[in-house]
């Protein structure tokens, strides 16, 4: 029996599930590299490493705006107009990129990252709130099934994600940066149109047209693990972003390929730790509230103690960070599982959408503190700044409710 008739053979829940996970797959692979790119090309040309943060200043800030108004889409439009929506932006971001060298501009490199910021946040939006709309919330096990699906689909896309980072450094050491651009064009493009075909019209749309002030959650529970996801994701990008590839690239003298081949194997083995989080929170028990500080707190201690040893030894820096991949990762998953159990049912997209707009809100808030710490106090400081952000994000997790324990 063939690959395609197995697939056809499939429930039809399984095989848009499957759809869903290829379009955020190749979009992230994308994504990732694009990151990439423009870090190491523009550093090459001279930008300091706060310039180069300003570039991604507009793909974070429109991520924000775009988790909000794309949450509202998604339950008035269809889910699978956000996703296709978000894959048609993202070409148009990169085909601008393919202009001559003298058009890139500031302006006009921000203006890309903003529409690839906000392809990017539709994308993952429509993703995640699918999961909630695919699983049968009436048959035995659920809740585990759906943590197992959300750990899967959040764990292979940082995976995915991490490979584009290679892929970028590598494609720009190879064939340069328009080339690069151009390739992930033509890819994105034949994803579009077999997502234009396959993807089920109206999932997830809401029978009534919901107002878009119901995007505010009104859930304790939502509004805690947003704050604390802010906090989260802002201690991983304050040295993650910018100041990590910059200092290798400067004090330690890396290659492009070789400072995206750290960062992709950091965020591939991310996403797989992400994929076995399901078994490693039923390690701890306890509910929602105790499970989330515990690992927190585990997280916080790591870069305190990699702000404490020399970062001349750039071993110490690279173990370091792998472990602290490992512990965030499970921090990530866990949070991930708990805004899609914690979300609607009916209105599940503006759930999820508020839930990310805290999320782009911690990127946005790590990326500016990343160029502008490392310049003026290093990367020891940017370490320091992310132990106290996670520590911020365990103390905000003893607001969350007991219930929906580990399983």
């Amino acid at each position: 029996m063939s690959l395609a008739e197995r697939i056809k053979q499939l429930p039809f829940e399984v095989r848009q599930y499957l759809l869903i996970t290829g379009n955020y797959w190749a979009f992230t692979l994308t994504d990732g590299a694009l990151r990439m790119l423009v870090v190491l090309h523009f550093h090459q040309l001279g930008y300091s490493p706060l310039e180069v943060a300003m570039l991604f200043l507009f793909y974070e800030a429109f991520g924000v705006v775009t988790n909000l108004v794309g949450g509202w889409l998604g339950a008035r439009l269809g889910l699978n107009r956000t996703m296709n929506a978000g894959l048609a932006l993202q070409i148009l971001a990169l085909a601008m990129l393919m202009v001559p060298a003298s058009a890139l501009t500031v302006p006009w490199v921000m203006a890309a990252q903003a529409l690839s910021g906000i392809a990017k946040d539709l994308n993952k939006m429509s993703a995640k709130s699918a999961v909630k709309v695919l699983v049968p919330r009436d048959s035995p096990g659920a809740g585990s099934a759906l943590y197992r699906w959300v750990a899967i689909l959040t764990g292979s896309k940082n995976a995915l994600k991490g490979a584009g980072f290679f892929l970028g450094g590598l494609l720009l050491t190879l064939i340069g940066f328009q080339g690069a651009v151009g390739v992930m064009a033509l890819m994105l493009i034949g994803v579009l149109s077999l997502s234009l075909v396959r993807l089920k019209a109206d999932l997830g749309r809401q029978k009534r047209k919901p107002k878009f002030t119901e995007v505010f959650s009104s859930s304790k529970a939502i509004n805690v693990l947003s704050a604390a996801r802010l906090c989260l994701f802002a201690s991983r990008d304050v040295w993650f972003v910018v100041a990590l590839p910059v200092f290798l690239y400067d004090q330690h003298g890396w290659s492009h390929w070789t400072v995206g081949g750290l960062l992709a194997i950091w965020v591939i083995g991310y996403g797989g730790v992400q994929t076995q989080a399901p078994r490693l929170t039923g390690l701890v028990k306890g509910g929602a509230r105790g499970i989330t500080a515990f690992w927190a707190l585990a997280l916080a201690g790591l870069p305190a103690l990699l702000a404490l040893l020399p970062l001349a030894e750039v071993g110490w820096l690279v173990v370091g960070l792998l472990a602290f991949g490992v512990l965030f990762a499970i921090n990530s998953s866990w949070h991930s599982y708990l805004i899609v159990h914690y979300a609607r049912a009916d209105g599940v997209s503006m759930d999820v959408g508020f839930y990310y707009m805290a999320n782009a809100m911690g990127r946005l808030l790590g990326t500016l503190l990343s160029g502008w710490v490392y310049q003026v106090f290093g990367l020891a400081a940017c370490l320091w700044i992310s132990a106290a952000l996670v520590a911020a994000s365990a103390l905000m997790a003893l607001a969350l409710p007991r219930e929906a324990k580990a399983s």
